[in-house]
């Protein structure tokens, strides 16, 4: 595991896009696995200054984002589907058809997590995925559990997580109660992982990630056993190591 130690917040997102726009630069039709959520916007501005620069062609680039809320339609300003056209893909030459996203409206989440699997299977699986990680430690919506994860699944959230998100809402009943998010198999089988982590409140998680012990009670630990991990943090998140 890499450790890039930054200042702040804004250096963070300026190093992890740097990295992400090397993956696009030197495989365009590479398969990035994107986050949502607060960590990851700055790196999407930062990417999206650089395609206006005309430093990046994301024509031939595929997506698969890690999860999406369970009932929320794609149109509803809160789904991933509508953060992820509102914060990059409506800005850059990506093809939507190229890009994928769990389906959080299918009525079989069985087969909507087998579909999910399959896909990320047919193209190759993931070149680089860009990771968040939540204050409890998770990763995706991987929760804190008794084991790690396998394939996509759908989730019931902690109250801590939707907590954490009850910001983005109207109220905390607001928040949905699942979501389908790739499972830790699939985040530990993508050939580059890249994790931002900024702010106080991650500075446990990113302890646990950093140091250990390895359990799923803390997902994000078992980064340490992935062959090509980075991981981007400010001072504030690594103030506990």
């Amino acid at each position: 595991m890499r450790l890039i130690r930054v200042k702040d917040y804004e250096e963070l997102s300026a190093v992890a896009a740097r990295i992400i726009a090397a993956q696009v630069t030197l495989k365009p039709d590479c398969v990035l696995g994107l986050a949502t959520g607060s960590s990851p916007e700055g790196t999407y501005k930062q990417l999206i200054a650089a395609y206006e620069r005309g430093e990046l062609d994301f024509s031939q680039v595929r997506t698969v984002n890690l999860d999406e809320y369970v009932g929320l339609e794609p149109t509803h300003d809160q789904s991933y589907a509508y953060f992820m056209r509102d914060r990059l893909f409506d800005h850059i030459n990506i093809d939507l058809k190229n890009t994928n996203i769990p389906d959080g409206m299918n009525p079989d989440p069985a087969a909507e997590c087998a579909r999910y699997d399959a896909l990320i299977h047919s193209l190759g699986g993931i070149d680089l995925q860009l990771l968040g990680i939540g204050p409890n430690g998770h990763i995706g919506f991987n929760e804190p559990g008794e084991a790690f994860s396998l394939g996509t699944q759908q989730i019931e959230l902690t109250a801590s997580t939707r907590e954490a998100n009850k910001r983005f809402f109207a109220s905390l009943d607001d928040v949905p109660t699942h979501a389908r998010t790739t499972g830790t198999r699939e985040i530990m089988q993508a050939r580059r992982v890249l994790l931002v982590a900024s702010g106080a409140n991650k500075a446990q998680a990113v302890k646990g990630l950093l140091s250990g012990p390895v359990t799923p009670h803390m997902p994000c630990s078992i980064l340490q056993y992935h062959p090509d991990c980075i991981v981007v943090a400010d001072e504030a998140a690594l103030s506990a190591v």
